[in-house]
Protein backbone atom coordinates (compact mmCIF):
# COMPACT_ATOMS: atom_id res chain seq x y z
CA UNK A 1 0.00 0.00 0.00
CA UNK A 2 1.74 2.84 -1.01
CA UNK A 3 0.89 6.40 0.97
CA UNK A 4 0.94 10.35 0.43
CA UNK A 5 3.24 11.38 3.27
CA UNK A 6 3.76 15.02 4.21
CA UNK A 7 7.12 15.78 6.11
CA UNK A 8 6.81 19.36 8.31
CA UNK A 9 9.72 20.49 9.47
CA UNK A 10 10.44 24.55 11.20
CA UNK A 11 13.47 24.46 10.32
CA UNK A 12 14.97 26.21 7.19
CA UNK A 13 15.94 23.96 4.38
CA UNK A 14 17.63 26.67 2.98
CA UNK A 15 20.05 26.20 6.39
CA UNK A 16 22.47 22.74 7.59
CA UNK A 17 20.07 21.55 10.62
CA UNK A 18 20.04 18.06 12.60
CA UNK A 19 16.03 17.62 12.33
CA UNK A 20 16.74 18.38 8.44
CA UNK A 21 18.93 15.89 7.96
CA UNK A 22 16.22 12.87 9.69
CA UNK A 23 13.74 14.59 7.39
CA UNK A 24 15.76 14.55 4.39
CA UNK A 25 17.13 11.02 5.48
CA UNK A 26 13.65 9.12 6.11
CA UNK A 27 11.88 11.00 3.35
CA UNK A 28 14.73 8.99 0.63
CA UNK A 29 14.24 5.98 2.43
CA UNK A 30 10.64 5.76 2.16
CA UNK A 31 10.34 6.62 -1.35
CA UNK A 32 12.46 3.70 -2.27
CA UNK A 33 9.34 1.87 -0.96
CA UNK A 34 7.29 3.12 -3.34
CA UNK A 35 5.53 6.39 -0.60
CA UNK A 36 5.30 10.06 -2.13
CA UNK A 37 6.93 11.98 0.22
CA UNK A 38 6.24 16.06 0.12
CA UNK A 39 8.61 18.11 2.98
CA UNK A 40 6.89 21.34 3.94
CA UNK A 41 9.42 23.40 4.94
CA UNK A 42 10.20 27.51 5.16
CA UNK A 43 13.41 28.65 3.37
CA UNK A 44 15.48 31.32 2.82
CA UNK A 45 16.37 30.81 -0.69
CA UNK A 46 14.96 32.91 -3.36
CA UNK A 47 14.62 29.67 -5.32
CA UNK A 48 13.29 27.62 -3.24
CA UNK A 49 10.04 30.13 -2.61
CA UNK A 50 9.67 30.47 -5.98
CA UNK A 51 10.00 26.96 -6.82
CA UNK A 52 7.44 26.46 -3.56
CA UNK A 53 4.84 28.79 -5.48
CA UNK A 54 5.05 27.10 -8.48
CA UNK A 55 4.31 23.88 -6.90
CA UNK A 56 1.31 25.45 -5.01
CA UNK A 57 -0.24 26.23 -8.42
CA UNK A 58 0.06 23.09 -9.66
CA UNK A 59 -1.21 21.34 -6.65
CA UNK A 60 1.38 20.71 -4.07
CA UNK A 61 2.98 17.78 -5.99
CA UNK A 62 6.42 18.14 -5.37
CA UNK A 63 9.23 17.14 -3.33
CA UNK A 64 10.38 19.73 -1.77
CA UNK A 65 7.52 22.54 -0.94
CA UNK A 66 9.17 26.23 0.66
CA UNK A 67 5.99 27.44 2.07
CA UNK A 68 7.59 31.18 3.03
CA UNK A 69 10.50 32.36 4.33
CA UNK A 70 12.01 31.26 7.46
CA UNK A 71 11.63 33.10 11.06
CA UNK A 72 14.25 32.80 14.09
CA UNK A 73 12.09 30.14 16.70
CA UNK A 74 13.64 29.07 19.67
CA UNK A 75 11.79 28.05 22.85
CA UNK A 76 11.44 31.72 23.64
CA UNK A 77 9.71 33.27 21.17
CA UNK A 78 5.85 33.30 20.28
CA UNK A 79 3.90 32.05 17.38
CA UNK A 80 4.62 34.68 15.06
CA UNK A 81 4.30 32.78 11.49
CA UNK A 82 3.23 35.18 8.84
CA UNK A 83 -0.17 35.11 7.41
CA UNK A 84 0.83 34.43 3.79
CA UNK A 85 3.23 31.54 5.57
CA UNK A 86 0.08 30.17 7.30
CA UNK A 87 -2.23 30.41 4.06
CA UNK A 88 0.94 28.19 1.81
CA UNK A 89 0.35 25.82 4.63
CA UNK A 90 -3.10 24.83 4.54
CA UNK A 91 -3.42 25.47 0.78
CA UNK A 92 -0.64 22.63 1.01
CA UNK A 93 -2.22 20.24 3.19
CA UNK A 94 -5.20 20.44 1.54
CA UNK A 95 -3.95 20.17 -2.17
CA UNK A 96 -1.43 17.49 -0.80
CA UNK A 97 -4.42 14.96 0.01
CA UNK A 98 -1.82 13.36 2.18
CA UNK A 99 -2.60 10.29 4.10
CA UNK A 100 -0.40 10.70 6.79
CA UNK A 101 1.30 14.45 8.04
CA UNK A 102 4.53 13.61 10.21
CA UNK A 103 5.34 16.85 11.79
CA UNK A 104 9.06 17.56 13.67
CA UNK A 105 9.56 18.79 16.79
CA UNK A 106 6.24 20.63 17.09
CA UNK A 107 7.05 21.51 20.72
CA UNK A 108 8.39 25.14 19.16
CA UNK A 109 6.20 27.68 18.00
CA UNK A 110 6.38 26.89 14.52
CA UNK A 111 5.12 25.26 11.10
CA UNK A 112 5.21 22.02 12.73
CA UNK A 113 2.55 22.59 15.35
CA UNK A 114 0.30 24.14 13.04
CA UNK A 115 0.40 21.47 10.57
CA UNK A 116 -0.78 19.34 12.99
CA UNK A 117 -3.49 20.74 14.52
CA UNK A 118 -4.95 22.22 10.99
CA UNK A 119 -4.62 19.00 9.09
CA UNK A 120 -7.36 16.05 8.74
CA UNK A 121 -4.95 13.46 7.78
CA UNK A 122 -3.45 10.89 10.08
CA UNK A 123 -0.30 12.49 12.45
CA UNK A 124 2.58 12.10 13.97
CA UNK A 125 4.76 13.93 15.74
CA UNK A 126 8.57 13.37 16.79
CA UNK A 127 10.62 15.46 19.06
CA UNK A 128 14.74 15.91 18.98
CA UNK A 129 15.08 18.02 22.12
CA UNK A 130 14.07 18.46 25.10
CA UNK A 131 15.24 22.14 25.25
CA UNK A 132 12.68 22.30 22.26
CA UNK A 133 9.41 21.64 24.59
CA UNK A 134 8.39 25.12 25.95
CA UNK A 135 5.18 25.82 23.43
CA UNK A 136 2.01 25.79 23.65
CA UNK A 137 2.25 27.44 26.97
CA UNK A 138 -1.53 27.23 27.43
CA UNK A 139 -2.55 23.73 28.75
CA UNK A 140 -5.58 24.13 26.48
CA UNK A 141 -3.65 24.57 23.52
CA UNK A 142 -1.26 21.51 24.39
CA UNK A 143 -4.66 19.47 25.10
CA UNK A 144 -5.65 20.36 21.52
CA UNK A 145 -2.11 19.28 20.09
CA UNK A 146 -2.46 16.34 22.16
CA UNK A 147 -5.71 15.48 20.35
CA UNK A 148 -4.54 15.76 16.68
CA UNK A 149 -1.61 13.39 17.18
CA UNK A 150 -1.66 9.68 16.79
CA UNK A 151 1.79 8.83 17.34
CA UNK A 152 4.58 9.83 19.44
CA UNK A 153 7.83 9.32 19.13
CA UNK A 154 11.04 10.63 20.31
CA UNK A 155 14.88 10.49 19.31
CA UNK A 156 16.44 9.75 23.17
CA UNK A 157 14.34 8.57 25.93
CA UNK A 158 15.16 11.69 27.80
CA UNK A 159 13.45 13.60 24.91
CA UNK A 160 10.52 11.36 25.46
CA UNK A 161 10.18 11.52 29.29
CA UNK A 162 10.48 15.90 28.94
CA UNK A 163 7.98 15.45 26.34
CA UNK A 164 5.58 12.98 27.91
CA UNK A 165 5.34 16.13 30.88
CA UNK A 166 3.68 17.99 28.43
CA UNK A 167 1.98 16.22 26.08
CA UNK A 168 0.60 12.61 27.65
CA UNK A 169 1.06 9.47 26.00
CA UNK A 170 3.45 6.42 24.98
CA UNK A 171 6.50 7.34 23.15
CA UNK A 172 8.35 5.08 20.59
CA UNK A 173 11.88 5.78 20.01
CA UNK A 174 13.40 6.31 16.63
CA UNK A 175 16.77 6.97 15.74
CA UNK A 176 18.33 9.73 14.25
CA UNK A 177 19.10 7.80 10.97
CA UNK A 178 22.32 8.08 9.22
CA UNK A 179 23.27 7.47 5.39
CA UNK A 180 25.12 4.31 5.67
CA UNK A 181 26.14 4.36 2.41
CA UNK A 182 27.66 8.05 2.21
CA UNK A 183 28.73 7.60 5.45
CA UNK A 184 31.09 4.31 5.25
CA UNK A 185 34.74 4.10 6.03
CA UNK A 186 37.49 4.99 3.70
CA UNK A 187 41.27 4.61 4.12
CA UNK A 188 42.11 5.60 7.68
CA UNK A 189 44.69 7.84 8.56
CA UNK A 190 46.50 9.07 11.91
CA UNK A 191 44.04 11.58 12.13
CA UNK A 192 41.86 12.63 15.53
CA UNK A 193 38.79 14.07 14.64
CA UNK A 194 36.85 16.28 17.02
CA UNK A 195 34.19 18.33 17.34
CA UNK A 196 34.89 22.00 18.23
CA UNK A 197 32.22 23.27 20.72
CA UNK A 198 32.28 25.57 23.79
CA UNK A 199 30.88 22.86 25.79
CA UNK A 200 34.29 20.66 25.07
CA UNK A 201 36.90 23.27 25.31
CA UNK A 202 38.39 21.84 28.51
CA UNK A 203 38.73 18.65 26.09
CA UNK A 204 39.86 20.44 23.62
CA UNK A 205 42.98 21.89 25.18
CA UNK A 206 43.97 18.94 26.88
CA UNK A 207 43.57 16.81 23.20
CA UNK A 208 45.83 19.56 21.73
CA UNK A 209 48.50 19.21 24.58
CA UNK A 210 48.33 15.40 24.23
CA UNK A 211 49.50 16.02 20.59
CA UNK A 212 53.16 16.67 21.35
CA UNK A 213 52.97 13.33 22.72
CA UNK A 214 51.51 11.64 19.42
CA UNK A 215 54.27 11.94 16.79
CA UNK A 216 52.48 11.11 13.36
CA UNK A 217 48.91 12.01 14.58
CA UNK A 218 46.65 14.80 12.82
CA UNK A 219 43.67 16.35 14.86
CA UNK A 220 41.06 17.92 12.72
CA UNK A 221 38.81 20.53 14.79
CA UNK A 222 35.14 20.47 13.00
CA UNK A 223 32.53 22.76 13.73
CA UNK A 224 29.14 22.67 12.54
CA UNK A 225 27.84 26.22 13.41
CA UNK A 226 29.79 30.00 12.94
CA UNK A 227 33.06 29.49 14.47
CA UNK A 228 32.19 30.53 18.33
CA UNK A 229 36.05 29.81 19.14
CA UNK A 230 39.41 28.92 18.42
CA UNK A 231 41.53 27.33 20.80
CA UNK A 232 45.46 28.31 21.02
CA UNK A 233 47.83 26.38 18.67
CA UNK A 234 51.40 26.06 20.07
CA UNK A 235 53.78 26.51 16.95
CA UNK A 236 55.35 23.38 16.38
CA UNK A 237 51.64 21.81 16.31
CA UNK A 238 49.93 24.31 13.74
CA UNK A 239 51.07 22.00 10.89
CA UNK A 240 49.44 19.11 12.22
CA UNK A 241 46.48 20.85 13.89
CA UNK A 242 43.49 21.91 11.25
CA UNK A 243 39.66 23.13 11.22
CA UNK A 244 37.45 22.00 9.42
CA UNK A 245 33.84 23.57 8.57
CA UNK A 246 31.57 20.22 8.46
CA UNK A 247 28.00 21.67 8.08
CA UNK A 248 27.16 20.02 4.96
CA UNK A 249 27.03 16.20 4.20
CA UNK A 250 29.65 15.54 1.90
CA UNK A 251 31.60 17.81 3.59
CA UNK A 252 31.53 15.29 6.91
CA UNK A 253 31.29 12.26 4.71
CA UNK A 254 35.07 13.24 3.31
CA UNK A 255 36.48 14.23 6.76
CA UNK A 256 34.55 11.46 8.96
CA UNK A 257 35.73 8.64 6.30
CA UNK A 258 39.63 9.13 7.03
CA UNK A 259 39.21 9.72 11.24
CA UNK A 260 40.61 6.93 13.17
CA UNK A 261 39.53 8.58 16.05
CA UNK A 262 36.66 10.81 17.02
CA UNK A 263 35.89 12.95 19.89
CA UNK A 264 32.45 14.28 20.67
CA UNK A 265 31.87 17.94 22.26
CA UNK A 266 29.66 17.04 25.57
CA UNK A 267 26.79 19.34 24.42
CA UNK A 268 27.54 18.71 20.87
CA UNK A 269 25.31 17.35 17.66
CA UNK A 270 24.26 14.02 18.13
CA UNK A 271 23.99 12.83 14.73
CA UNK A 272 28.05 14.26 13.81
CA UNK A 273 28.83 11.77 16.74
CA UNK A 274 26.45 8.82 14.44
CA UNK A 275 27.94 9.72 11.75
CA UNK A 276 31.07 9.47 12.88
CA UNK A 277 30.76 5.80 13.77
CA UNK A 278 29.09 4.89 10.56
CA UNK A 279 32.46 6.01 8.95
CA UNK A 280 33.86 3.19 11.37
CA UNK A 281 35.70 5.63 13.86
CA UNK A 282 36.43 5.07 16.94
CA UNK A 283 34.19 6.85 19.10
CA UNK A 284 35.71 8.60 22.28
CA UNK A 285 32.47 8.96 25.13
CA UNK A 286 32.10 12.50 26.54
CA UNK A 287 34.15 12.30 29.71
CA UNK A 288 36.21 14.47 31.66
CA UNK A 289 39.02 16.31 29.96
CA UNK A 290 41.43 13.87 31.14
CA UNK A 291 40.07 11.04 30.76
CA UNK A 292 39.16 12.30 27.18
CA UNK A 293 43.14 12.69 26.69
CA UNK A 294 43.91 9.35 28.06
CA UNK A 295 41.31 7.56 26.26
CA UNK A 296 42.22 9.02 22.95
CA UNK A 297 45.89 8.64 23.70
CA UNK A 298 45.00 4.51 24.22
CA UNK A 299 42.98 4.50 20.85
CA UNK A 300 45.94 6.15 19.42
CA UNK A 301 49.31 3.76 20.88
CA UNK A 302 46.73 0.51 20.50
CA UNK A 303 45.85 -0.12 16.92
CA UNK A 304 44.12 -3.83 17.93
CA UNK A 305 41.47 -1.74 20.38
CA UNK A 306 41.43 0.80 18.26
CA UNK A 307 40.45 -1.29 15.46
CA UNK A 308 37.38 -2.99 17.79
CA UNK A 309 36.03 -0.01 18.69
CA UNK A 310 35.76 0.94 15.03
CA UNK A 311 34.24 -2.06 14.24
CA UNK A 312 31.54 -2.00 16.97
CA UNK A 313 30.79 2.31 16.29
CA UNK A 314 30.06 0.80 12.43
CA UNK A 315 27.89 -2.11 13.92
CA UNK A 316 25.40 0.36 15.91
CA UNK A 317 25.48 2.81 13.20
CA UNK A 318 24.28 0.45 10.52
CA UNK A 319 21.30 -0.58 13.13
CA UNK A 320 20.39 3.30 12.91
CA UNK A 321 20.35 3.72 8.99
CA UNK A 322 18.13 5.25 7.44
CA UNK A 323 16.76 2.43 5.97
CA UNK A 324 15.69 1.04 9.17
CA UNK A 325 14.12 4.32 10.11
CA UNK A 326 12.25 4.07 6.98
CA UNK A 327 10.92 0.39 7.81
CA UNK A 328 9.91 1.92 11.37
CA UNK A 329 8.45 4.63 10.11
CA UNK A 330 6.41 2.45 7.50
CA UNK A 331 4.96 0.14 9.95
CA UNK A 332 3.33 3.04 11.71
CA UNK A 333 1.96 4.57 9.11
CA UNK A 334 -0.14 0.95 8.53
CA UNK A 335 -1.16 0.54 11.59
CA UNK A 336 -2.09 4.52 12.00
CA UNK A 337 -3.88 3.63 8.36
CA UNK A 338 -6.33 0.83 10.39
CA UNK A 339 -7.11 3.13 13.12
CA UNK A 340 -9.30 5.18 10.38
CA UNK A 341 -12.71 3.74 9.21
CA UNK A 342 -13.41 2.92 6.09
CA UNK A 343 -15.28 5.10 3.74
CA UNK A 344 -19.02 5.75 3.78
CA UNK A 345 -20.47 4.53 0.87
CA UNK A 346 -21.76 6.65 -2.02
CA UNK A 347 -25.65 7.84 -1.50
CA UNK A 348 -26.19 6.06 -4.26
CA UNK A 349 -25.52 2.63 -2.58
CA UNK A 350 -27.53 3.81 0.07
CA UNK A 351 -30.16 1.11 1.18
CA UNK A 352 -32.62 3.79 2.85
CA UNK A 353 -32.71 5.85 -0.63
CA UNK A 354 -35.90 5.02 -1.19
CA UNK A 355 -37.07 6.58 2.38
CA UNK A 356 -38.11 10.20 2.97
CA UNK A 357 -36.45 13.03 4.21
CA UNK A 358 -36.92 14.21 7.88
CA UNK A 359 -34.84 16.59 10.59
CA UNK A 360 -33.38 15.08 13.58
CA UNK A 361 -32.39 17.02 17.05
CA UNK A 362 -29.85 14.46 18.63
CA UNK A 363 -29.29 16.28 22.07
CA UNK A 364 -31.94 18.06 23.78
CA UNK A 365 -33.17 17.80 27.55
CA UNK A 366 -36.56 18.06 29.83
CA UNK A 367 -37.97 18.75 33.12
CA UNK A 368 -35.77 15.30 34.13
CA UNK A 369 -32.43 17.13 33.81
CA UNK A 370 -31.81 19.07 37.02
CA UNK A 371 -31.27 22.27 35.06
CA UNK A 372 -33.97 22.49 32.66
CA UNK A 373 -37.53 23.37 33.25
CA UNK A 374 -39.57 22.02 30.08
CA UNK A 375 -42.16 19.47 30.67
CA UNK A 376 -42.06 16.65 28.26
CA UNK A 377 -45.64 17.10 26.50
CA UNK A 378 -44.79 20.73 25.67
CA UNK A 379 -40.99 19.47 24.42
CA UNK A 380 -42.79 17.09 21.88
CA UNK A 381 -45.58 19.26 20.94
CA UNK A 382 -42.68 22.06 20.19
CA UNK A 383 -41.04 19.65 18.04
CA UNK A 384 -43.65 18.80 15.78
CA UNK A 385 -45.00 22.30 15.58
CA UNK A 386 -41.45 23.58 14.30
CA UNK A 387 -41.34 20.61 11.60
CA UNK A 388 -38.60 18.60 13.27
CA UNK A 389 -39.49 14.66 12.38
CA UNK A 390 -37.20 13.69 15.56
CA UNK A 391 -35.47 14.01 18.49
CA UNK A 392 -33.34 12.18 21.01
CA UNK A 393 -34.16 13.27 24.53
CA UNK A 394 -30.71 12.91 26.39
CA UNK A 395 -31.54 14.08 30.09
CA UNK A 396 -28.61 14.62 32.53
CA UNK A 397 -28.32 11.33 34.66
CA UNK A 398 -32.08 10.51 34.23
CA UNK A 399 -33.98 7.91 31.69
CA UNK A 400 -36.97 8.90 33.18
CA UNK A 401 -37.55 11.92 30.41
CA UNK A 402 -36.70 9.42 27.40
CA UNK A 403 -39.52 7.07 28.37
CA UNK A 404 -42.09 9.94 29.20
CA UNK A 405 -40.77 11.05 25.60
CA UNK A 406 -41.34 7.01 24.19
CA UNK A 407 -44.72 7.02 25.82
CA UNK A 408 -46.75 9.95 24.59
CA UNK A 409 -45.36 10.16 21.24
CA UNK A 410 -46.19 6.74 20.25
CA UNK A 411 -49.86 8.30 18.44
CA UNK A 412 -47.78 11.20 16.73
CA UNK A 413 -45.38 11.12 13.28
CA UNK A 414 -42.61 12.33 16.03
CA UNK A 415 -39.72 9.53 16.20
CA UNK A 416 -38.50 9.50 19.85
CA UNK A 417 -34.54 8.41 20.31
CA UNK A 418 -34.52 7.55 23.91
CA UNK A 419 -31.28 8.28 25.68
CA UNK A 420 -28.76 9.48 28.40
CA UNK A 421 -26.83 11.93 29.24
CA UNK A 422 -24.23 10.40 31.40
CA UNK A 423 -21.63 12.16 33.81
CA UNK A 424 -18.28 10.01 33.71
CA UNK A 425 -16.12 10.22 36.89
CA UNK A 426 -13.85 13.10 35.26
CA UNK A 427 -13.71 12.63 31.27
CA UNK A 428 -16.92 14.34 30.38
CA UNK A 429 -20.03 13.36 29.39
CA UNK A 430 -21.16 10.31 26.87
CA UNK A 431 -24.89 9.83 25.12
CA UNK A 432 -26.32 6.56 25.27
CA UNK A 433 -28.93 6.49 22.09
CA UNK A 434 -31.77 3.72 21.82
CA UNK A 435 -31.21 3.09 25.65
CA UNK A 436 -33.98 0.80 27.50
CA UNK A 437 -32.68 1.67 31.17
CA UNK A 438 -30.81 4.70 33.19
CA UNK A 439 -27.21 4.31 33.29
CA UNK A 440 -25.90 5.50 36.67
CA UNK A 441 -23.57 8.95 36.81
CA UNK A 442 -19.75 8.52 37.87
CA UNK A 443 -18.75 5.31 35.80
CA UNK A 444 -15.39 5.56 33.88
CA UNK A 445 -15.33 6.26 30.77
CA UNK A 446 -14.84 2.88 29.46
CA UNK A 447 -17.44 1.68 32.07
CA UNK A 448 -19.99 3.89 30.76
CA UNK A 449 -19.19 3.13 26.95
CA UNK A 450 -19.58 -0.55 28.39
CA UNK A 451 -22.92 -0.13 29.66
CA UNK A 452 -24.61 1.84 27.06
CA UNK A 453 -23.12 -1.14 24.38
CA UNK A 454 -24.58 -3.75 26.91
CA UNK A 455 -27.91 -2.43 26.44
CA UNK A 456 -27.74 -2.39 22.59
CA UNK A 457 -27.41 1.07 22.61
CA UNK A 458 -25.39 3.59 20.68
CA UNK A 459 -22.52 5.66 22.01
CA UNK A 460 -22.84 8.95 20.62
CA UNK A 461 -19.63 11.84 22.70
CA UNK A 462 -21.47 15.33 23.11
CA UNK A 463 -19.25 18.41 22.49
CA UNK A 464 -16.03 16.85 22.67
CA UNK A 465 -13.70 19.48 22.35
CA UNK A 466 -15.95 22.41 24.77
CA UNK A 467 -12.80 23.24 26.63
CA UNK A 468 -15.55 25.54 29.21
CA UNK A 469 -16.86 21.75 30.54
CA UNK A 470 -15.11 19.00 31.42
CA UNK A 471 -14.19 16.63 28.53
CA UNK A 472 -12.00 13.40 27.97
CA UNK A 473 -8.68 14.35 28.09
CA UNK A 474 -6.78 13.03 24.59
CA UNK A 475 -5.76 9.82 25.61
CA UNK A 476 -8.69 8.37 26.61
CA UNK A 477 -10.45 9.76 23.32
CA UNK A 478 -7.98 8.61 21.26
CA UNK A 479 -7.95 5.12 23.28
CA UNK A 480 -11.87 4.61 22.66
CA UNK A 481 -12.28 6.10 19.14
CA UNK A 482 -13.00 2.64 17.77
CA UNK A 483 -16.11 2.51 20.13
CA UNK A 484 -17.65 6.15 19.54
CA UNK A 485 -20.53 5.13 17.36
CA UNK A 486 -21.64 8.93 16.23
CA UNK A 487 -19.19 11.94 17.65
CA UNK A 488 -21.63 15.58 18.10
CA UNK A 489 -19.88 18.03 15.38
CA UNK A 490 -22.20 20.66 16.00
CA UNK A 491 -23.58 21.53 19.57
CA UNK A 492 -25.57 24.82 19.17
CA UNK A 493 -25.04 26.05 22.96
CA UNK A 494 -21.18 25.84 22.94
CA UNK A 495 -19.78 29.38 23.29
CA UNK A 496 -16.88 29.32 20.99
CA UNK A 497 -17.49 28.27 17.17
CA UNK A 498 -14.17 26.69 17.81
CA UNK A 499 -14.70 23.99 19.64
CA UNK A 500 -17.60 22.52 17.00
CA UNK A 501 -14.65 23.22 14.51
CA UNK A 502 -12.18 21.29 15.90
CA UNK A 503 -15.02 18.36 16.60
CA UNK A 504 -15.39 18.74 12.65
CA UNK A 505 -12.08 18.22 11.92
CA UNK A 506 -11.73 14.69 14.34
CA UNK A 507 -14.82 13.32 12.94
CA UNK A 508 -13.25 13.78 9.02
CA UNK A 509 -9.98 12.84 9.89
CA UNK A 510 -10.90 9.30 11.47
CA UNK A 511 -13.63 9.24 9.29
CA UNK A 512 -16.62 9.14 11.87
CA UNK A 513 -20.50 9.23 11.81
CA UNK A 514 -21.31 12.87 12.72
CA UNK A 515 -24.15 13.83 14.72
CA UNK A 516 -25.60 17.19 15.73
CA UNK A 517 -27.66 18.94 18.43
CA UNK A 518 -29.56 21.92 19.76
CA UNK A 519 -28.65 20.77 23.43
CA UNK A 520 -31.50 22.71 24.11
CA UNK A 521 -32.51 23.67 27.59
CA UNK A 522 -35.52 25.99 26.73
CA UNK A 523 -38.08 25.28 23.67
CA UNK A 524 -36.63 28.27 22.00
CA UNK A 525 -33.74 26.38 21.15
CA UNK A 526 -34.79 23.03 20.20
CA UNK A 527 -33.79 22.24 16.40
CA UNK A 528 -31.16 24.83 16.25
CA UNK A 529 -28.55 22.50 15.89
CA UNK A 530 -30.13 19.31 13.48
CA UNK A 531 -29.31 16.32 11.01
CA UNK A 532 -31.16 16.35 7.85
CA UNK A 533 -31.50 12.25 7.31
CA UNK A 534 -33.51 9.11 5.87
CA UNK A 535 -36.20 8.01 7.93
CA UNK A 536 -35.26 5.05 9.73
CA UNK A 537 -36.26 2.56 12.33
CA UNK A 538 -34.15 1.04 15.07
CA UNK A 539 -30.26 1.64 15.78
CA UNK A 540 -29.27 -0.30 12.60
CA UNK A 541 -30.91 1.91 10.14
CA UNK A 542 -30.03 4.87 12.46
CA UNK A 543 -26.13 4.40 11.75
CA UNK A 544 -27.47 3.61 7.94
CA UNK A 545 -29.20 6.96 7.34
CA UNK A 546 -26.74 8.88 9.33
CA UNK A 547 -23.76 8.01 6.36
CA UNK A 548 -25.66 10.36 3.76
CA UNK A 549 -26.87 12.41 6.27
CA UNK A 550 -26.27 16.31 6.46
CA UNK A 551 -25.59 18.67 9.69
CA UNK A 552 -27.75 21.54 9.71
CA UNK A 553 -26.94 25.03 11.89
CA UNK A 554 -29.30 27.23 12.82
CA UNK A 555 -28.09 28.71 15.74
CA UNK A 556 -29.44 31.57 17.90
CA UNK A 557 -27.89 34.24 20.76
CA UNK A 558 -26.22 32.07 23.12
CA UNK A 559 -27.44 34.96 25.55
CA UNK A 560 -30.53 34.76 24.37
CA UNK A 561 -31.16 31.43 25.23
CA UNK A 562 -29.09 31.05 28.30
CA UNK A 563 -30.80 33.96 29.98
CA UNK A 564 -34.42 32.05 29.12
CA UNK A 565 -32.90 29.27 31.06
CA UNK A 566 -31.87 31.35 33.55
CA UNK A 567 -35.36 33.00 33.97
CA UNK A 568 -37.02 29.38 33.97
CA UNK A 569 -34.75 28.26 36.52
CA UNK A 570 -35.43 31.35 38.45
CA UNK A 571 -39.18 30.60 37.87
CA UNK A 572 -39.17 27.02 39.19
CA UNK A 573 -37.46 27.86 42.57
CA UNK A 574 -40.03 30.51 43.25
CA UNK A 575 -42.73 27.60 42.97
Amino acid sequence: MSLRICFVTPFAWSQPHEVNGHVEGAAEALRRRGHSVTILAPSTRARDLLAGRRALQRGADAEIIAVGPSIPISRRSHLGVPVGVRANLRLALARGHFDVVHGFEPGLPSLSYLALTATDALTAATFFSPDRLSYPPRRSRRDRLRARVDALLATSPETAAAAAERFEGDYALVSLGVDAGLFRPATKTRTIALELEHSGRPATRAVVRLLRDLPGWDLVLLHTKPLGFRPAIPRSLRRRVHVRAVRRREQRAATLGAAAIFVPAPEGEERLTLEAAACGAAVVESLSADEVAAEVERLARDASLRERAAARARTEAESQSFDRVADELDALYRRLARKRRDRHGPRAEDPLSDREWMVVDLHMHTDWSHDCSVPVADLLEHAEQIGLGGIAVTDHNAFGGAMEAVELARPRDLVVIPGEEVKTDGQGEVIGLFLEQEIPRGLSFADTVAAIREQGGLVYLPHPFDRMHAIPDPATLHRHLAEIDVLEVFNARLLRDSFNDEALRFARKYRLLQGAGSDAHVLQGVGTGAVRMRRFEGAEEFLLSLRSAEILRRPKSLAYLQSLKWVAQVKEKVR
